[in-house]
């Protein structure tokens, strides 16, 4: 009918993402029995090529290398793991479970350090330690997690939004993680990971009326979330990140990822001769709304997380329950990761250990014993 307006195809994509549905033009159309009808996906719902997140992959890989040959193992150590890998040999079990560098080597590489962000102005440190990993197990389990999730949404979005989406929720990971934890060093992708799973959740939210089965994809959604953030709860893991990260890439989601309604597509993409006195709004009245306050809270949150940190504020001093975060202490691990060290003192027959973190002291009668026998005392005693 003249002056109707041209029907926009509606193409839903089933795959990993919550079958998001799109709208597609056509390219020409057919009369008569000539050809059927072509569609190409229209600009605003376009499928990007992923190449930005599959190189932050490799990026890692690289720096984890890098960490490696600079950590030198056999230099460095009296006994190394898988020794045949020459200066690539990982730190003993006891130093480093994960299988990877020391310390002392991450720290060079570029950890984060609040010490040195503080004092010495290495505030560089807040976006390097994204790119450093304690070992073989926490670089595979980030990076098969970074596949997963990254490339699907860099598929959706393109590789600029999300691009700054990673970048942006990892800083503020780093951030939120130094105002807590202020005696170890902190490295990994996570923050930036929980900031990718955020994002979903909020472009979930903002991107309601054009997703199907979407009650079924926020019950899976939320589960996945509250799942990786317990496994923050156990030691030696810094959920303070991976809190950070979720919560800056839930307010980037907002920002980022927001999408056209497809009233104001169908307009849009009308013949010419086609008017319409009702013009259709580009986004609706709570798309903007959640835009604009996602928007002011990322700039607040991250101005005033920034000023504490300069001023060396200490978020524990001002919430007593906060640690419980990032590790709830059971009988059978303790949260305490500060550096331990056993001094051990033999006389006679008497064995004389003094465990550091807790300045616990206990006598063993035992003598000339061993070093494994000294290590599993003091293992027992510092617990």
């Amino acid at each position: 009918m003249a002056g109707s307006v041209p029907e926009i195809q509606i193409q839903v994509n089933s795959k990993k993402g919550g079958n998001s549905i799109h709208p597609v033009e056509p390219a020409r159309t057919s009369a008569g029995g000539g050809p059927p009808v072509v569609y190409r996906e229209i600009k605003h719902f376009k499928k990007w090529f992923p190449w930005l997140i599959p190189s932050f992959v490799i990026a890692n890989v690289v720096t984890f290398f890098v960490t490696m040959y600079v950590n030198n193992c056999p230099h460095n150590s009296v006994s190394c793991v898988a020794g045949f890998l020459g200066r690539f040999s990982f730190q003993p079990f006891g130093e480093n479970p994960l299988l990877g560098p020391s310390s002392n080597t991450l720290e060079k590489m570029g950890a984060l350090d609040v010490n040195k962000v503080v004092h010495e102005h290495e505030g560089w440190r807040l976006i390097t330690c994204m790119w450093l990993h304690g070992g073989v197990f926490h670089l595979l389990a980030n990076m098969l997690s970074l596949i997963v999730i990254g490339i699907r949404l860099e598929r959706e979005f393109g590789f600029v939004r999300i691009g700054l989406l990673y970048i942006i929720a990892g800083l503020g990971g780093s951030l939120f993680s130094a105002l807590f934890i202020k005696s170890n060093i902190s490295v990994g992708a996570s923050g930036a990971l929980f900031g990718l799973l955020g994002s979903m959740l909020s472009e979930l939210i903002i991107n309601w009326t054009i997703y199907a089965n979407k009650l079924a994809v926020l019950v899976t959604l939320v589960v996945i979330i509250v799942i990786n953030l317990a496994v923050g709860i156990l030691p030696h893991v810094d959920n303070f990140a991976h809190i950070g990260g979720f919560m800056s890439g839930f307010l980037l989601g907002f920002v980022f990822l927001i999408r056209p309604q497809f009233g104001w597509v169908s307009q849009r993409y009308a013949s010419s001769g086609y008017s319409s006195t009702s013009a259709k709004p580009k986004f609706k009245v709570y798309q903007m709304v959640l835009w604009v306050i996602s928007l002011v809270l990322l700039i607040i949150g991250f101005t005033s997380g920034l000023v504490m940190l300069l001023r060396g504020v200490d978020l524990n001093d001002h919430c007593s329950w906060c640690h419980y975060m990032s590790c709830v202490p059971t009988s059978r691990w303790s949260c305490n990761t500060e550096p331990v060290s056993c001094m051990s003192e033999q006389t006679d027959n008497q064995l004389t250990l003094t465990c550091s973190n807790s300045n616990k002291t206990r006598s063993y009668s035992l003598s000339n014993p061993s070093t494994s026998q000294i290590q599993g005392l003091c293992s027992q005693l510092c617990r």
